[in-house]
């Protein structure tokens, strides 16, 4: 919320959500021998209620990585404010589902 750009925002806001998908699935994930694939499509099998949330932010992830390396033109304030407030949701669910003993 507190970044100077919009660039800088998203990717916080994108790196949030990652973060807390990778904390859902080290609850839920059990190893095996399927395909790896990366963090959103693993949610995506191991929760498939948020399925549509691990749609989502795959797609940002380009994004957020040219925002990372310092290429924001594509990013605009807005852009940058609705990756933050679905970041801020999607957070907030996976919180519910961890539960209290785990948050």
């Amino acid at each position: 919320m507190r970044a100077d750009s919009a660039g800088e925002r998203y990717a916080a806001a994108h790196l949030a959500a990652l973060r807390a998908a990778a904390a859902l699935l080290a609850t839920r994930a059990r190893p095996g021998r399927g395909r790896i694939g990366n963090a959103w499509d693993l949610l995506a099998r191991v929760a498939p209620d948020l399925a549509e949330w691990a749609a989502f932010f795959a797609a940002g992830a380009s994004k957020r990585q040219l925002a990372e390396s310092g290429i924001t033109r594509t990013i605009g304030a807005r852009e940058a404010d609705d990756m933050l407030r679905q970041a801020a949701e999607f957070l907030e669910l996976v919180e519910v589902r961890m539960g209290p003993e785990r948050g």
